[in-house]
């Protein structure tokens, strides 16, 4: 007894139809329309329980589509009925077996079903559990253990899928991150998990070990996925993670902890955890406390590995939480209240303190306004990005080929264009061919009979000559003679119109004579203008030359004047050395005698000559000459200078 089920692909359609005739959603995402619980008002709850049977389903597919062990689309009725079994004994659902026998009845042509095992599930396990203040919206009220419901459908896809031989995590870990794909995967089957939410999962994973993120080699992976052109399945993210890929350097207990973190935030809705000093209802003592926030309400254990549950504090959108002032010896308090209850409790410091009543104002805000946990809000938001994302991508296709159709369009006028001015182009110049090779028909036609022409004329000329000069004795042939007369004065008259024919051709070759003798006189002017301009340009040349050539003797000259200036001076500083040495020789005998003098009468002082005022520099050296003297070199030079300007 087998049933046959579409698989992967095919069974994503044939579901979608299954879906049509039966009263359940199938593997397939909800249809437009109630696609966004958040925005369902009725009950409060149908947004949570729409997205806990689309979840459900996710774990029961990799439960039935394990089943299929040889790939053939074909699960067999016990097995069928074995899985039916533990999903109504885990939902906490009566199982109804005949209901499974009369759903799969056999017909002659063998035992496959007509319409799968959807609609059976449907029908007889998820709507058994349906809210009853909305039938027609199938929806399943958590009241059964997740973790178990996992645990069961984990246990019968993890044998066949999965690889434990190379694994660095423990099958615990393995299956954390197995519910954590169903929870980020699309609402598409077979299900796989996008690259943005891997990132996501990723980087929190990341996060939790505290890590840094590389951003470079997820980009490097992330784009060999996109040239391959696929996405990763639950069993590659588990190889993946295992692998290392992404935490090398963290030991399996740090990655261990990361995962069990990310876990408890995205599956269990863990938003915050930790351990806080609690008072008492009755004793008033104050006890430490591991305390556990969700979005709905806090639990608080013995330890931290939560064997031993103490209390509960449900938590509705009329809660309040507030800082209270130090007193009985305790800091950092703060202060819940509930519908009938209050607490008091104290956070180890002021840090931890402002995170605990941000943390459960936040999920009283939530509650307040019907929103789901953060990170599931966060999840919604990112799938509505991605198909704004999506539908903009097909539209901008759309588009490019709608462009694409109407260039290729213009492009085929185009082209039809370039052929039919090709073809005219073709007539045209075929029509000139034709032309043309009529022209020359004509006229070795028109040459012919001229030549003709000419020759009948001699002919009769010399025919007239010797009938006139037997007049006499061809009068009897005067009638033949005027009719070849008439003959003749058609032919003149054709030949008259050929000669016409010739002058109006002899005109235009006259007239185009006439216009080149024009052209060429033209170009006789502008040579002589040519000519005329090298002989000005030759003249001004020759000018241009001597003028250089008298600029060139005036430079001599003063090259002269200047080599002579510099013999005088440099006989000017000879003697001005000379005197310099005179004067120092002059001054040492001076303060020779001075010295002895001084030494031998003591009171006797020499007379020193006064203060001649500034000396005067000059190109001979300073003091060389007087001012007359120097007035007189100066005028005989701009006497010699002046000749040459």
């Amino acid at each position: 007894m087998v049933v046959h089920i579409f698989h992967t692909c095919i069974l994503f359609g044939f579901l979608m139809r299954c879906d049509t005739e039966s009263r359940g959603s199938g593997w397939a995402q909800p249809p437009r329309g109630v696609a966004e619980p958040r925005r369902l008002s009725a009950c409060g709850n149908t947004g949570s329980a729409m997205a806990l049977r689309a979840e459900l389903l996710k774990s029961i597919w990799h439960a039935f589509t394990a089943l299929d062990v040889d790939k053939s689309g074909k699960v067999s009725k016990s097995q069928l009925k074995v899985l039916s079994y533990n999903l109504c004994t885990l939902m906490k659902i009566p199982h109804d077996p005949v209901a499974l026998e009369e759903h799969f009845k056999d017909d002659d042509e063998g035992p496959v079903s007509n319409q799968g095992y959807m609609p059976y599930l449907n029908t007889f396990i998820l709507d058994k559990n349906a809210l009853s203040a909305l039938p027609r919206i199938s929806m399943v009220k958590e009241e059964f253990d997740r973790q178990d419901f996992d645990r069961m459908c984990w246990t019968l896809c993890a044998r066949k899928n999965l690889d434990r031989s190379n694994l660095l995590i423990s099958d615990d870990d393995a299956f954390k991150i197995w519910c954590i794909f169903n929870f980020l995967c699309e609402d598409r089957y077979p299900l796989s998990i996008v690259s943005e939410e891997m990132e996501y999962f990723l980087r929190k994973l990341t996060d939790s070990m505290g890590g840094s993120w590389v951003e470079e080699r997820f980009e490097d992976y992330k784009l060999e996925l996109q040239t391959q052109g696929r996405s990763l399945s639950a069993w590659e993210l588990i190889t993946l993670v295992a692998s290392g890929h992404f935490s090398k350097g963290m030991d399996r207990q740090t990655l261990s902890m990361g995962i069990n973190e990310v876990y408890h935030e995205l599956i269990l809705d863990v938003l915050k955890q930790g351990y806080i000093m609690k008072k008492g209802h009755k004793r008033k003592n104050w006890t430490e406390r591991w305390f556990v926030l969700k979005p709905t309400s806090i639990s608080y254990y013995m330890g931290e590995d939560m064997a031993e549950k103490k209390g509960d504090i449900q938590l509705d959108g009329n809660c309040c939480v507030e800082p209270l002032p130090d007193k009985e010896g305790k800091k950092c308090l703060l202060f819940i209240k509930c519908a009938g209850k209050s607490y008091e409790i104290s956070a180890s410091d002021k840090k931890r303190k402002q995170e605990w009543i941000q943390a459960i104002q936040t999920c009283v805000s939530l509650l307040r306004l019907g929103l789901p946990a953060p990170h599931r809000e966060a999840r919604l938001r990112r799938r509505e990005q991605r198909g704004r994302l999506q539908a903009e991508q097909e539209d901008l296709e759309a588009r490019m080929k709608e462009l694409t159709a109407a260039n290729d369009t213009k492009q085929q006028e185009l082209e039809a264009m370039r052929k039919a001015l090709e073809e005219a182009a073709a007539r045209a110049a075929e029509e000139e061919r034709r032309r043309l090779q009529t022209q020359t028909e004509l006229q070795d036609r028109y040459r012919t009979d001229l030549e003709r022409e000419k020759t009948v004329r001699q002919q009769m000329e010399e025919q007239v000559a010797l009938k006139s000069s037997e007049l006499e004795q061809y009068l009897q042939r005067v009638r033949e003679l005027e009719d070849m007369y008439h003959r003749l004065e058609d032919a003149l008259e054709e030949e008259r119109a050929a000669r016409q024919d010739e002058e109006t051709v002899r005109r235009l070759q006259a007239r185009l004579l006439e216009e080149e003798s024009t052209k060429r006189e033209e170009l006789e002017k502008i040579h002589l203008r040519q000519q005329r301009a090298i002989s000005e340009t030759e003249a001004e040349k020759k000018e241009l030359e001597k003028e250089r050539r008298a600029k060139d003797s005036a430079l001599q000259d003063a090259m002269q004047q200047l080599e002579h200036l510099e013999s005088e001076r440099q006989g000017a500083l000879e003697q001005y050395q000379a005197v310099t040495k005179k004067l120092e020789d002059a001054a040492n005998n001076t303060r020779t005698w001075k010295h002895k003098v001084a030494e031998h009468e003591g009171l006797v002082r020499l007379i020193q000559p006064g203060n001649k005022g500034p000396q005067r520099i000059t190109n001979w050296g300073p003091a060389a000459f007087s001012e007359v003297e120097l007035s007189v070199r100066e005028k005989e030079w701009q006497d010699r200078k002046r000749p040459a300007q």
